[in-house]
């Protein structure tokens, strides 16, 4: 006998989050998304269908398979994500599953998606990214972006935001980040790190009138 999985009948097609890359491709005239890890060497449109990675004929999702668009439930849980080394440069996107779709514990691996948003993370030295800059590496085809901004972008290839959304298309919004905040506001010192500081300005005082007797007697000699 056949085990069936639960079939859902939602009254709305269920949302979800999950990281990708953003890409350009190589004329700058389409924008896209890439996986970070199963799915990471196939680009994917804002509304686009999912096709088993393998090369197998069969449709996605496939239960013997683990081909298929991947999300979460949890946007917390799909930021998480970005705390790790290799997935920095990646952006968030909340997404609508369509289709059919395998719902498990933390999320969903589904047929047809529609990214409704993306958001960018800070650049690198902790300003608003204000635009997608070549990333350095890519696939055929395909230029990796990352989040910079107009200081960092350098002599980089490098699209606005406003931009990417335009040629991505189908309605997709991108939204940048906030800078993240000082945790404890203005630094405010206690009596040892003041009693530190002084007493290096001190030494440099001293230092520095050291080195002023040793010129002003060079001169008078």
């Amino acid at each position: 006998m056949r085990l069936r999985l639960p079939e859902e009948r939602p009254t709305e097609p269920p949302t979800g989050y999950k990281i990708a890359r953003p890409v350009l491709s190589h004329g700058g005239t389409r924008a896209a998304f890439t996986g970070v890890s199963l799915g990471a060497g196939l680009p994917y449109a804002v509304l686009d269908e999912a096709g088993c990675v393998y090369g197998r004929r069969h449709s996605a999702p496939n239960r013997r398979c683990d081909c298929g668009f991947h999300c979460v439930h949890d946007r917390a849980t799909a930021e998480g994500l970005l705390c790790t080394t290799e997935h920095r440069g990646a952006v968030l996107l909340e997404v609508t599953v369509l289709g059919v779709y395998i719902r498990f514990e933390r999320g969903f691996r589904y047929a047809r998606q529609r990214v409704r948003e993306a958001t960018v993370p800070p650049c690198d030295c902790g300003g608003a990214a204000t635009l997608l800059a070549d990333a350095g590496w890519g696939r055929p085809g395909w230029r990796a972006l990352e989040p910079a901004c107009g200081l960092c972008r350098g002599a980089r290839q490098a699209v606005s935001v406003v931009e990417f959304a335009r040629l991505a298309g189908e309605g997709l919004r991108v939204v940048t980040a906030a800078p993240p905040a000082s945790a404890g506001g203005p630094l405010t010192l206690g009596m040892p790190e003041l009693m530190a500081e002084a007493a290096l300005l001190q030494a440099r005082l001293d230092w520095f009138q050291a080195e002023l007797a040793r010129l002003t007697g060079d001169q008078r000699g």
